[in-house]
């Protein structure tokens, strides 16, 4: 089939004069709608999926992360949602992605500044939905791989009271509760801390076993509009 469209192509144009047979034009060029930045086991990781990332980290942040950083955070985010998925792990419910989406839309002056970020990044509601459905996705996977096994102990409590917590408010000139009032807010920080860091252990190890290949990004800039490499 694609030779019989080359051929009527070419048949096409002997309909013309002879001059435009003797000088023909040259062919257009493809135009390119996407390109690979990395390659995982079977899978590839697109420029458009980094430039979605750098946009909706600019929606929120005002800023992106480098490209070889976003390419990196696209790694690790394939490598948990493989897991994820193989797993069977549910996806967030719709209502949980509409109470975190009006959380964000909620954090700009109004609806109009939310906006104009949005098209500044040049970033669809449809794209920050999919972005939100995935960091909670992701989010929630890592809580129950690495959750369970977490346990805080009362003296690392105490530590983190003193060390940390009191001091803290004491540069801000802020009297600091008593250790009982906040020992359920610093139970769950440390949990998250502990999270993070066997996150930090997972990836490093895991890694090394994915056969990735990393393309060149000869851009100096493809993440969002306005971003520095």
């Amino acid at each position: 089939m694609r030779a019989g469209c080359i051929l009527g192509f070419c048949m096409s144009l002997a309909a013309f004069s002879a001059a435009a047979i003797a000088a023909p034009q040259p062919a257009p060029q493809a135009q390119i709608v996407d390109g690979i930045v990395a390659r995982i086991e079977d899978d590839i990781i697109t420029l458009s999926e980094l430039r979605e990332l750098a946009a909706y980290q600019q929606l929120l942040d005002g800023r992106s992360q480098s490209n070889e950083e976003l390419r990196s955070e696209l790694i690790e985010q394939w490598v948990v949602n493989n897991e994820a998925t193989t797993a069977r792990f549910p996806l967030p419910a719709e209502t949980e992605v509409d109470r975190e989406l009006s959380r964000v839309e909620n954090s700009f002056p109004s609806a109009a500044a939310y906006r104009q970020r949005l098209a500044a990044a040049r970033l669809t509601s449809e794209a920050v939905r999919r972005a939100i459905t995935r960091q909670i996705y992701l989010a929630r996977y890592l809580d129950y791989k690495f959750r369970s096994s977490i346990q805080v102990t009362d003296s690392a409590i105490e530590n983190y009271y003193r060390d940390h917590l009191v001091p803290e408010l004491q540069a801000k000139g802020q009297q600091a509760p008593p250790l009982a009032d906040v020992t359920g807010q610093i139970r769950e920080l440390l949990i998250e801390q502990s999270v993070n860091d066997r996150t930090a252990a997972w990836f490093d190890e895991t890694k090394p076993r994915l056969k990735i290949e990393l393309e060149p990004m000869d851009a100096p800039s493809i993440g969002a509009p306005g971003n520095e490499p």
